[in-house]
């Protein structure tokens, strides 16, 4: 049974989640400002943290990092803030994903489905299967598969090490400035259109259908996400 932290200084909503969550087989353990979620983190160790932002003790951004730095756990944030400045900030702060107020349950329990099939900086599995192809990490070789016939898919390695850093860390919502960071490195601008330029050829030879993706998907001004 995985258990979720529900950081939130509204009682009602805490107790709206933990009901439902409960309700689908989840442990739920509550913290009503930051500083009780940082000592319940580490005293029940739980499998996801769902954290709003306002808290009455805390700057949200900063517990996000303080959290952090204490557990590779997926952290979804749940907050009524929907501008993007705070969802970028959240995501370079080490969160994995961001769902804004109000939202419905079965979105909730998608994202945390989603969130659950990784484990953070960790790959069970170095083989993907997308569809029709296989991405082989070990390897470093991509197949596409056509009737009985396997074609191999020719990355340069900058498309690899952008496919790296999205296939690392499945169903996590990845912000453009972490992506530019890892693959082109920290002294790079951030230039969102070319990382969309080079999205867009991964995506051709990924994607069966690269104007409507289905692995590789983004989320209009925050960054993009390898959706298992």
């Amino acid at each position: 049974m995985s258990r979720i932290l529900i950081v939130d200084d509204d009682s009602e909503i805490v107790r709206t989640l933990s009901i439902s969550l409960r309700a689908r087989g989840y442990e739920i353990v509550t913290a009503h400002d930051g500083a009780s979620a940082l000592r319940q983190v580490e005293k029940t160790q739980p499998d996801f943290v769902v954290l709003d932002l306002g808290l009455p003790d805390f700057d949200g951004i900063a517990l996000v990092s303080a959290l952090r730095r204490k557990v590779t756990v997926p952290i979804l944030i749940l907050s009524g803030r929907g501008d993007l400045t705070n969802k970028i900030s959240a995501l370079d702060a080490g969160a994995d994903d961001y769902l804004t107020k109000p939202f419905s349950i079965e979105e909730l329990l998608a994202r945390l489905r989603a969130l659950g099939r990784r484990k953070v900086g960790d790959l069970d599995d170095l083989v993907f299967e997308l569809g029709d192809v296989t991405v082989d990490l070990n390897a470093q070789v991509v197949t596409r598969r056509s009737a009985d016939i396997a074609e191999e898919v020719h990355l340069t390695s900058t498309e690899w090490r952008l496919l790296e850093a999205l296939l690392g860390h499945p169903g996590q919502l990845r912000s453009r400035r972490k992506l530019l960071t890892e693959v082109w490195g920290s002294g790079y601008p951030e230039d969102s259109n070319h990382l969309r330029v080079y999205m867009a050829r991964l995506r051709a030879k990924i994607e069966l259908d690269p104007a409507r993706p289905k692995y590789l998907t983004n989320e209009h001004g925050m960054g993009y996400r390898y959706q298992p």
